[in-house]
């Protein structure tokens, strides 16, 4: 492939990503609301400076999985 057909080969592909989505192509940004699923709810629970709630055997690092539905 010579130069001047990889310029119109990026020339191409860059047109065709620019190019206004159709209606069966949606904006993937606007497809779901992530605000108000229930997976990503969490618990109010009081941070601990113990061991884990999930694994016991190992220090709490505050990684906020106890207090989730673990999604």
């Amino acid at each position: 492939m010579n130069e001047d057909a990889l310029r119109a080969l990026v020339r191409e592909t860059l047109a065709r990503l620019e190019a206004p989505r159709t209606p069966r192509q949606p904006d993937p940004g606007t497809l779901l609301s992530f605000t108000s699923h229930p997976s990503h709810y969490q618990y109010a629970l009081t941070p601990s400076d113990g061991p884990c709630l999930i694994e016991p055997a190992v220090q709490c690092n505050h990684c906020g999985y106890c207090q989730s539905h673990g999604h």
